[in-house]
């Protein structure tokens, strides 16, 4: 059976998979990444390859490199034109592992490498039109159009988070907007929703903790457990996650939107609120005529992705390999 390393490269970590066709990963290695200098995290990246790689027997079997990175990247060449969470521009990072490794290497978004993994070992498999969307720091993702990876004129279609939804009484998003769907509906936006009604629940331990030490899944669990200062902020914050949902649904009408990142494992207790607003709020096209689920391969999504965009020569046939 074919086999492929697929990379997710992520501002602190760095993990290699070895991913056999079927989508399965047969094994893997992680580094943690201090230093966001280029040749540092090249470094990271080569050494989490190398020790991929040596846990297989007959190399002879990898088809290709998947590397999945942040930013805005040139599908064609791999390079990284911009990462903001690297500081990154014009860095070539495909030039230069094809340097380093004796094959075929190929680089994609993060996210839309999560997309392309999810579309095809996941619940997206057998849809033709899927959405994913990951619910953590912030919200990244990435749309499946008619059986193809959606791009766009240079390869930044699916960043959903920097849609404004409450452009008006919303929270600052990191780019500098005022309510983007980021802002509102991340696990950062639902420690931003706890702290906005922090005044209004004077007696809530909720938050006790100092601001950076917080997480939203203390939040998420204090609200299932019953506590009112989460509930509200729970309520809140799926309020403002359905909203945007919608108008998912009415930008792209796909048949499935799966939900993942950390956020998502609250499953049914979030999504049992989250449908039926979305439902309420769905104008354009028939309600109930997409499923909304949680992501089933978790923090896999983006290796898995990675090794599927290297089986493929590229991350959709417009930019696969000649």
């Amino acid at each position: 059976m074919r086999k492929a390393i697929g990379v997710d490269l992520g501002g602190s970590h760095v993990m290699a998979a070895v991913v056999e066709e079927d989508g399965r990963i047969s094994s893997r290695d992680e580094i943690d990444i201090e230093d966001h200098a280029v040749d540092a995290v090249m470094h990271a990246v080569q050494q989490t390859i190398d020790a991929a790689m040596g846990t297989l027997g007959d190399n002879r079997a990898v088809v290709g490199i998947g590397i999945g990175s942040p930013g805005n990247i040139d599908p064609r060449s791999g390079s990284v034109l911009w990462s903001p969470n690297f500081g990154w521009k014009d860095v070539p990072l495909g030039e230069r592992l094809r340097a380093h490794f004796d094959l075929p290497v190929f680089v994609g978004n993060d996210a839309r490498c999560a997309t392309l993994g999810e579309y095809t070992y996941g619940t997206g498999r057998g849809t033709k039109n899927f959405v994913l969307l990951t619910l953590g720091t912030g919200i990244g993702g990435g749309i499946v159009a008619g059986g193809e990876l959606l791009l766009g004129n240079h390869a930044g279609a699916g960043e959903f988070g920097h849609h404004q939804i409450r452009p008006t009484d919303g929270f600052v998003c990191a780019c500098g907007k005022i309510g983007c769907f980021e802002a509102q509906a991340s696990g950062t936006g639902l420690i931003r929703h706890a702290f906005a009604l922090a005044a209004s629940f004077p007696r809530s331990r909720l938050l006790d903790k100092d601001r950076d030490k917080l997480g939203s899944k203390a939040i998420r669990k204090a609200a299932q457990a019953g506590d009112g200062h989460a509930l509200a902020a729970w309520r809140n914050y799926t309020s403002d996650l359905a909203l945007g949902l919608a108008n998912v649904v009415a930008f792209v009408n796909p048949e499935t939107i799966a939900l993942g990142g950390g956020v998502s494992s609250a499953a049914e207790f979030m999504l049992d609120v989250v449908r039926p607003r979305v439902d309420e709020l769905t104008t354009t096209v028939p309600r109930g005529m997409t499923k909304i689920v949680q992501a089933a391969l978790g923090n896999d999504a983006g290796a898995i992705g990675a090794a599927t965009m290297a089986f493929r020569g590229g991350l959709t046939a417009r930019y696969a390999a000649a």
